[in-house]
């Protein structure tokens, strides 16, 4: 009987860990979109280069090589539009664009490279 129980317990951690780990995906942007959120001092290090050039806002999502840059972070302003801010390797600006997916949908484009 203790067997018995031992495997249903397994079963049960390994079923948790995996609807677990599926929700992190999610959170992050899905499975199959191919970006990878960054962590750690690349996070850091874009945040504050992304926050610099939009004058302050929040942070609300971040990813590895998106749209042929090194790195995008997605910045919300104020006034609640959201705007994508690209960076290369070393995290330097290469420019910026309003996330037409942001949470106000569609706006105006503030377009710009350094």
């Amino acid at each position: 009987m203790n067997r018995r129980k031992l495997w249903i317990a397994s079963g049960t951690l390994a079923a948790t860990i995996v609807i677990g780990a599926s929700g992190i995906a999610v959170a992050n942007g899905g499975v199959g979109d191919g970006d990878s959120a960054l962590t750690g001092t690349a996070l850091q290090k874009a945040a504050a280069a992304a926050l610099a050039h939009t004058g302050g806002g929040t942070v609300i999502d971040s990813e590895v090589g998106d749209d042929g840059a090194a790195y995008g972070v997605e910045v919300r302003l104020s006034d609640g539009s959201t705007v994508e801010v690209t960076l290369d390797d070393a995290f330097n600006v290469t420019g910026s664009k309003a996330d037409e997916d942001g949470a106000n949908g569609p706006s105006e484009d503030s377009s710009t490279a350094d």
